[in-house]
Formats: C-alpha cells, sequence, structure tokens
C-alpha cells in the first residue's frame, strides 16, 4: 500500500492554525478520505489542537506532518499526524476547571485518537497521534482488527 507523507511549515502566529486546518483538509481528498467521513472531522480537530499547542505554548516555528493512506488503499488503515516544534518542554495534560477556556487539548487528543505520544528530538519533540481508519458498520466504535496499517513504498511531498 501506497502512503502519502506530507507536511507543512508552521509560523508562530495563531492565523496559522485555520491555515494548518484548511490544509490538512486539502490533502484528504488525495487519499480517498471524504469530507463528511468522521476521520477527517476527527483527524481536522487534532491538527488544530496540536498546530494551537505549538503556537501557543512554544512560540516557534513548527512542522506538521500527515501519513496519509493512498487513495487505492484499503478501508482499514493508518492516519499519522505528527507536529515537531523546537522547545525541548514536554507536552504536559492538565487537569482544568469548567470555567477554563483552555487546557484541554492533550484531554481531546487522548480521548480521539487511537494512540498519541511524544519523543525528543534534536532540541525540540515531536507530538504524534494516529487514527484506524476501519470498515465497521455504522455508529460501531473500536480499534480495527490487530495487523492492520502496514507500510508499503512512499509518496512524499513538502511544502
Amino acid at each position: 500500500m501506497q502512503v502519502l507523507q506530507v507536511q507543512l511549515e508552521i509560523r508562530p502566529d495563531p492565523a496559522e492554525v485555520g491555515r494548518a486546518r484548511r490544509w490538512a483538509r486539502s490533502r484528504l481528498a488525495v487519499s480517498g478520505i471524504q469530507a463528511d467521513e468522521p476521520l477527517a472531522e476527527t483527524l481536522i480537530l487534532l491538527v488544530s489542537e496540536l498546530v494551537t499547542n505549538a503556537v501557543v505554548h512554544t512560540g516557534r516555528p513548527a512542522v506538521l506532518r500527515l501519513s496519509l493512506p493512498g487513495a487505492e488503499a484499503p478501508e482499514e488503515a493508518i492516519v499519522r499526524l505528527e507536529v515537531a516544534d523546537r522547545s525541548g518542554r514536554a507536552p504536559v495534560p492538565r487537569c482544568v476547571d469548567g470555567e477554563a477556556t483552555g487546557g484541554r487539548g492533550l484531554a481531546l487528543v487522548d480521548g480521539l485518537a487511537d494512540r498519541w505520544g511524544w519523543s525528543a528530538e534534536g532540541v525540540g519533540k515531536r507530538i504524534w497521534c494516529e487514527l484506524d481508519r476501519c470498515a465497521r458498520p455504522s455508529g460501531v466504535t473500536g480499534a480495527c482488527s490487530e495487523g492492520t496499517g502496514a507500510y508499503g513504498g512512499l509518496a512524499y511531498e513538502a511544502v
């Protein structure tokens, strides 16, 4: 199976969050993920959260990367989202009260992604999450069966 890997340079500006969402949406059709699929909506929300965290909490440039299954990919594949920034500060989930206007981003990532984590990378870090694209009946949730998501050839695009 071919996987399309694309990336977008993010400036340390809150306006970049909207640009990142629009860019990610434009890449979904290439991979055969329809805009009205729940996976697409979840992916765009995760892009918004992780890019916002990078822009707001680091004040430094970042790179958004998506690994998307090709349009011919089976309905059971993995979509991977990564945001790499130049801050060595570890991401820390926060406990916030009901009145707080922020601080829920990593809790959303934890609740929406099938897997997520982070790793140190040079002077910065990479935060990643994965979504399983599963062939399952409408309204049924849960992880795909084991053994899905094996990647074959890779195609690259850099922006």
